[in-house]
């Protein structure tokens, strides 16, 4: 793996080799969760929509996906990263350096001063690759409870 790596925007045929990729960081395939984020960021393909994928000659070795997201519970317009793997193979060569970077290329390109991400605490590759970004703990906090664990009451 000598060759230079290339970041550029996913295209449709990309689809199998993400899911191979999202493997890496998760044990269960999601094929329906991947054709919806393809159809909405791949195929309609909107400015506010970012899929990247990193090839090294010509073989696709990781991906990041993001988007514009606005004024959830007041919070200005930034970007949120959601999704990033990179093929064990390719680690430590700056992979997920470059595709942050250019995904945060273009949302500054469309006037976004702030990027945010959320990582599961257990996710030590993931939140150390982050951290060493320069991406740390923001104003807002993640709020959780198992809807179970909810009084739901009546239906409407």
């Amino acid at each position: 793996m000598t060759d230079p790596v290339t970041i550029r925007n996913a295209l449709p045929t990309d689809f199998e080799v993400v899911i191979a990729l999202d493997l890496f960081g998760d044990a269960k395939e999601k094929p329906a969760y991947w054709r919806g984020i393809f159809d909405r960021y791949v195929i309609a393909g909107r400015d506010d929509r970012i899929f990247l994928v990193a090839e090294i000659g010509g073989e696709v070795i990781g991906f990041i996906v993001g988007e514009v997201r606005a004024w959830e519970f007041g919070s200005p317009p930034c970007g949120w990263v959601f999704a990033l793997s990179v093929a064990p193979k390719a680690r430590e060569r700056g992979v997920g350096e470059l595709m942050l970077k250019q995904l945060c290329k273009r949302l500054k390109q469309a006037g976004i001063t702030t990027v945010r991400t959320m990582v599961d605490r257990e996710d030590k590759l993931t939140l150390s690759f982050f951290r060493s970004q320069g991406l740390r703990s923001g104003r807002y906090i993640e709020l959780e409870k198992p809807i179970d664990e909810l009084e739901l009451g009546a239906t409407l």
